[in-house]
């Protein structure tokens, strides 16, 4: 994982590129959690689960390059997870090609979050999801 801090000339994000390989969830969450820390513990908590079923998505569905963001914004309060992947197929809610088991990702990430969409590109897709807070961040704009 390499951290980076992007600056598009919209509110600064950090961002982290992934290994190709093995999903490094447990990194990923200790870096949004960290990053997040100035949220209550239930709106961390939900972006906890909804990073982690997003980039569980990317290595499960999609393809090589992988990138994970974090937006904050304070008005109104909200944390935008993003992920990139290389993969251009369709994201879907409730039924998984990898078992019975398996396909509630999405539906938590829609439960979790006010709004979320995919926007395709030309490298692939970016899976995003926007989880509001309760009350304005410290100002830190990541």
């Amino acid at each position: 994982m390499t951290l980076l801090e992007e600056d598009d000339g919209g509110p600064r994000a950090l961002a982290l590129e992934l290994a190709d390989d093995v999903p490094p969830l447990a990194g990923v969450r200790r870096w949004a959690g960290d990053a997040l820390g100035d949220l209550t513990d239930d709106e961390v908590g939900d972006c906890l689960l909804v990073v982690t079923e997003l980039v569980a998505n990317a290595y499960d569905h999609g393809e090589a390059p992988r990138r994970v963001r974090l937006h904050r914004s304070d008005e109104p309060c909200s944390v935008r997870i993003e992920v990139d992947d290389a993969a251009p197929g369709e994201v879907v809610v409730g039924r998984s090609r990898l078992g019975h088991n398996r396909g509630r990702g999405m539906v938590l990430v829609a439960n979790l979050s006010a709004r979320w969409g995919v926007d395709r590109h030309e490298a692939g897709k970016t899976v995003w999801a926007e989880v509001l807070c309760s009350y304005p961040s410290s100002g830190s704009g990541t």
